[in-house]
């Protein structure tokens, strides 16, 4: 099973294991994320787990960006883990290079970053399960590379209505990452949030690499219906465009393409269907494979 770029911006979204496996059904991945990068206008690729080295490799040089999802996986043995550690990998070195490629963390996706970059367990638990919050955005947002185009209403009401959705039990601590010197030099936390007691990184860019974390769901807020607590306000709408389009315009400076139209086109998401979930899910739709 697995979670698996034409002339413009092709995205990977890594699939992860689901939790009771069938012949047919082995990992999935969330529609709601490939819609959300296909809003800011990227087509997407699923990357499969459980694949070689040498074929994470090619479909690395293939596409442009990559996103690590929410889900229930492990952070420290399963095959999303080490897909992400690959690709992980893979793009600092390209980066390093001059090679530019973006990775995006979304809440459990942001917890394996965080744990990749520091390779140690840095997660604390946190009353975060199914709450709206509004950011408490550190004095580095405003010039950031993810929120310096957001227009000053929108930013105003991230911080004061509940735009984001939160459904984790573990967080990162601000004390954590501020005595954690990995993260602290790699890091630069744009929002912080709390359940009442424990502050929590919510948002960060690394600084000198376009890699970039939400504890929070962008995605949920246009794209999944199941929860009272999904905002679908104007501005819970705006800040899932924004942050889709922020993303996949960091795409536009990555030259990875497919080998052949034919090799890309295979390699499509189009070519998988998506189930409702509704039902027994918190996902409205979700692709398996």
């Amino acid at each position: 099973g697995s979670l698996d770029l034409c002339a413009v911006y092709v995205f990977c979204v890594l699939a992860q294991e689901v939790k009771y496996p069938t012949d047919f059904r082995t990992a999935y991945i969330a529609a709601s994320y490939v819609k959300y990068l296909e809003s800011g206008g990227a087509r997407v690729v699923p990357v499969m787990i459980n694949r070689t080295v040498k074929e994470y490799t090619k479909l690395f040089n293939s596409i442009n960006g990559i996103l690590f999802p929410g889900g229930i996986t492990s952070i420290t043995s399963s095959g999303y883990q080490r897909a992400a550690q690959i690709f992980y990998d893979l793009a600092i070195e390209a980066n390093k290079s001059g090679d530019y490629f973006p990775v995006w963390g979304t809440c459990l996706g942001f917890q394996q970053l965080m744990h990749l970059t520091s390779k140690n367990s840095v997660r604390t638990q946190t009353d975060t399960h199914g709450i709206g919050l509004p950011l408490n955005f550190t004095n580095e947002a405003k010039d950031s590379r993810m929120f310096k185009d957001f227009p000053p209403e929108l930013m105003e009401d991230l911080s004061t209505q509940p735009l984001t959705e939160n459904s984790h039990k573990w967080s990162v601590t601000v004390e954590t990452l501020n005595t954690n010197e990995d993260l602290k030099n790699f890091y630069k936390v744009l929002s912080t949030n709390t359940d009442g007691n424990v502050e929590f990184v919510s948002t960060v860019e690394a600084y000198d690499y376009p890699i970039y974390g939400t504890q929070w769901h962008p995605e949920k807020n246009a794209f999944e219906w199941l929860k009272s607590y999904y905002s679908h306000s104007r501005s819970a709408v705006k800040t899932t465009f924004y942050m889709a389009e922020f993303f996949v315009n960091e795409a536009r400076k990555s030259f990875h393409r497919f080998e052949t139209e034919d090799a890309e086109r295979k390699a499509l998401i189009y070519n998988y269907r998506p189930v409702f979930t509704g039902v027994k899910s918190c996902f409205l739709q979700k692709y398996f494979f």
